[in-house]
């Protein structure tokens, strides 16, 4: 996958987002900033995180999709492959459903993806150096070259969303921990099933991502 590198932009998702639909750039292509000024997070909220860290968002046609992912499961598969590259390097993050990277209790990160013009865009936010707030960093140092290109190799086998999710099941018990969120209310993970499409349920309602 080609990949062009900036120096700084206010999100690499907008950022790529824009050039799909005007055309300037076509799938599949990843952008990459060494800063990132107006990351997006979870439920809209801004994603802010220091220089060093990784801003990266991708777009790849969706006809290259395996051909059993439901594109509402879409941030858990490729989220999850995302996750299982950083174990192959030594790291003990976990994926909290549907998005979020996690290093014990706290989160480092996390995924959303977004549907432009017959392209899937997946936009990723690591802190793989340093952290603010209440958030943490990934527990290995890596080189993000490195890092990349295993990835987009990964992701090249395309995997069929079957041999994902039977993994990131296995593991979801890690989830029981934390806490989702529907219509701006907690929802504990502790209490719902996976489902095999991806999505959780709880009390006869089933929950998709909007990730």
């Amino acid at each position: 996958m080609k990949i062009l590198s900036l120096k700084s932009i206010d999100s690499t998702q907008l950022y790529l987002k824009k050039s799909i639909q005007l055309k300037e750039l076509n799938a599949p292509i990843a952008v990459i900033s060494q800063v990132q000024t107006q990351g997006i997070g979870s439920r809209n909220n801004s994603w802010i995180s220091k220089e060093g860290n990784l801003f990266l968002s991708f777009a790849l046609p969706l006809d290259d999709l395996p051909i059993d992912l439901k594109l509402e499961s879409a941030s858990i598969y490729f989220a999850f492959i995302l996750k299982d590259t950083f174990a192959s390097f030594g790291s003990k993050v976990v994926l909290k459903w549907p998005n979020d990277f996690y290093i014990g209790e706290k989160k480092i990160g996390g995924m959303i993806t977004t549907i432009v013009d017959k392209t899937i865009i997946c936009g990723v936010g690591i802190n793989l150096i340093s952290s603010v707030c209440e958030f943490s960093t990934l527990d290995i140092n890596i080189d993000k070259k490195k890092l990349l290109e295993k990835y987009f190799i990964n992701l090249r086998k395309k995997l069929l969303w079957k041999q994902v999710f039977s993994k990131y099941k296995l593991e979801f018990y890690t989830n029981k921990k934390f806490f989702t969120h529907k219509d701006g209310q907690r929802i504990s993970l502790q209490r719902v099933k996976l489902e095999d499409d991806g999505s959780i349920s709880i009390n006869g309602e089933r929950i998709y991502s909007k990730r």
